[in-house]
């Protein structure tokens, strides 16, 4: 039948995970866990997760930080069978692991949850963050004792870090290390496949966050990249890519009502021969990126450049490079514009400043290990232009 729901084995917690899961930060209330819930908004909620479990997604993703999610979930989930559920939380490691772990009690105290399968330490994005997390008696300690005494079945981390440290904690041996990791990966965005493959090593899970949004808003494509993919829709290609790698075990559909699951639910159609579809749309892409930005440019281009947190301005250049880059391979304005747009606000979830003055001079010196230093001046001055609003 079509449709059919698929599973895979999540790496040695050994749950049997759909493909796609239910993700909880789109279809909450507010992002103030303290908001008055409207009947309208709860109704909607209900009635997505109900759709999800009907579609066979029985894995519920949410976190403490996504506002009032987990004290909606905690007005619906009571009433499924426990045992059909695969329920995950999330909450941010602090310097404290006693407020860890008070936040911890609070999440299931707003989820009406004896346990959650899945519990993973929300937002390692930085070495700080990982030192609270991986230290004697740290965070990852606190969770692990929180597993003995029967509040968690399995631990793991969500991540936006860059790939060196995704994969110093998924190497984390200490306590257990962790059972599984929740990070990006997609077609316009690849750079964690060593992280893939060291988890693949210690045989952890493997989860995608949000491979349809911050994948390229493919839910919106723009035309170049929707032509590009043809036959397939964006989100079926995309999907069908991050699939069809054996590491991964599921991607999460961040729905904000039931019809949200739709497209995506046609990727199942094309799993077992995804294959072909994939290389040849893939080559595709690859070749509009090349020919678009010039072999060598493409390839090297993040080569050599600085972080941001040493750069005047806190400039992340390989972001802003990479989010020009995307606007003139496949013209993904309103993607890049959004995800500009958050620098400045985005703190360790997306680091760096949107793009202000700056000294020529100083930019190219401070970029002189690059094999384009002499560019990337005049490549920032084009990328502002692309995503200022013109006075």
């Amino acid at each position: 039948m079509a449709n059919k729901m698929i599973y895979r084995r999540f790496g040695h917690t050994e749950l049997q995970m759909p493909v796609f899961s239910c993700g909880g930060m789109r279809y909450q209330q507010s992002w103030n866990p303290d908001d008055e819930i409207s009947d309208e908004n709860q109704i909607n909620l209900s009635a997505t997760i109900r759709r999800a479990m009907e579609l066979g997604i029985n894995h519920i993703e949410t976190a403490r930080g996504y506002g009032t999610s987990e004290e909606q979930l905690g007005r619906v989930l009571p009433s499924i069978e426990r045992d059909k559920l695969i329920l995950q939380t999330k909450g941010s490691p602090k310097e404290d692991p006693n407020e860890f772990r008070a936040n911890f009690f609070d999440s299931l105290k707003r989820l009406k949850m004896d346990y959650v399968d899945l519990f993973g330490l929300h937002g390692i994005n930085n070495e700080e963050v990982l030192e609270w997390s991986i230290r004697k008696d740290g965070c990852l300690a606190e969770a692990r004792k929180l597993q003995n005494e029967g509040y968690i079945r399995h631990v793991g981390f969500s991540t936006h870090a860059e790939p060196e440290t995704i994969v110093e904690a998924i190497c984390h041996e200490e306590d257990g290390g962790f059972d599984y990791v929740n990070l990006h990966w997609y077609y316009i965005y690849q750079r964690n496949t060593p992280a893939l493959i060291e988890a693949a090593k210690r045989d952890m899970g493997v989860f995608i966050i949000s491979p349809t949004n911050k994948g390229g808003n493919l839910h919106e494509p723009s035309d170049k990249f929707r032509n590009i993919c043809e036959p397939l829709h964006p989100v079926v290609f995309n999907g069908l890519f991050c699939l069809s790698r054996p590491e991964i075990h599921t991607i999460s559909i961040g729905a904000s009502c039931p019809t949200d699951f739709d497209t995506q639910m046609g990727i199942l159609d094309h799993l077992e021969e995804s294959p072909r579809e994939i290389e040849t749309i893939t080559q595709r892409l690859d070749r509009e990126w090349i020919e678009t930005l010039g072999a060598d440019f493409a390839e090297h281009y993040r080569e050599g450049l600085p972080n941001w947190s040493d750069t005047p301005g806190e400039l992340n250049i390989p972001v802003l490079l990479w989010l020009r880059n995307l606007v003139h391979a496949y013209d993904m304005v309103d993607y890049g514009k959004s995800r500009y747009d958050l620098m400045g606000d985005g703190g360790h979830w997306f680091p760096g400043q949107k793009i202000e003055e700056f000294d020529d001079q100083e930019i190219a010196a401070l970029c002189v290990k690059s094999p384009f230093s002499d560019r990337i001046p005049a490549l920032l001055h084009e990328t502002k232009e692309l995503f200022t609003p013109k006075k």
